[in-house]
């Protein structure tokens, strides 16, 4: 069974690491190098107009294609776990993982990417900016869906093939999500949902849903889920399972409002 987690825009260079954190290389480096040269060419101005940047992002974004190497050191580089700071990665809390935790996240955690494809947590990972959205031109395609084509998804089978029944939980955007291909990928996906209860029904918050993501990841980590029923546990945060709105391939967690307070 394998977890994948989105992004996060805002990063994290800057808190110490905890000593002795192992770390790993990332494994579409080749592919990675070659869209670091695409972006390379692009001007601050067309970088600001091709991701809706402001000048000074895109002015810190181009520094960072031009700083970006294929060697990933611990001088420009950290865990990707520890390197990403939104939402998701408040609630999956990375930094409080025991080392046991962080061994099995290794080996069932992913993050999408738009320049590294994908990402497992202890993977060192450089600055950078890059939407799997983007409509990025390469000679691979028109965008980033067109460049990774169907390699996310047979990296995925590859993780999988020890697996009798092979399960992908999905825990990111339907951006991100979009970039595994469905008819390649041979595996059943199941997709988690978290609603919050506001103005007199459930519905999905992006702040607390991407929170809830990452406290999904955490549970599975802690946890050891390893088959669909595990799953249905979850109970961070004041969630739970609501099984009339549920289905074996969609699982949806709600909560009242009091417990977002």
């Amino acid at each position: 069974m394998l977890f994948l987690l989105s992004p996060a825009k805002s990063l994290d260079y800057e808190t110490p690491l905890p000593e002795g954190l192992p770390h790993t290389t990332p494994q579409f480096v080749p592919q990675s190098a070659a869209l670091i040269e695409v972006l390379r060419a692009q001007s601050p101005q067309q970088i600001a107009s091709l991701m809706e940047l402001s000048d000074k992002l895109a002015a810190l974004n181009v520094a960072r294609y031009q700083a970006w190497r294929p060697r990933f050191t611990a001088s420009n580089s950290r865990q990707a776990v520890l390197a990403f700071n939104g939402d998701v990665y408040e609630g999956l809390d990375a930094r409080t993982l025991q080392a046991p935790d962080l061994e099995w996240a290794q080996g069932h955690v992913l993050i999408l990417s738009g320049l590294y494809g994908v990402l497992r947590p202890l993977d060192r990972m450089q600055p950078y900016r890059l939407e799997m959205g983007t409509r990025l031109a390469t000679p691979g395609g028109s965008n980033l869906y067109e460049y990774w084509g169907s390699q996310i998804a047979e990296h995925l089978n590859a993780r999988l093939r020890a697996d009798k029944t092979p399960v992908v939980v999905n825990l990111a955007s339907q951006e991100y999500f979009k970039a595994v291909d469905r008819r390649a990928l041979r595996a059943r996906v199941i997709d988690c949902v978290f609603e919050d209860w506001k103005g007199g029904s459930y519905k999905i918050i992006s702040f607390y849903a991407k929170r809830a993501r990452g406290l999904m990841a955490r549970y599975a980590i802690t946890h050891r889920v390893a088959t669909p029923r595990q799953l249905e546990g979850f109970d961070l945060d004041g969630y739970a399972l609501a099984p009339a709105s549920s289905s074996p391939e969609r699982l949806v967690f709600r909560r009242k409002a009091a417990a977002t307070a």
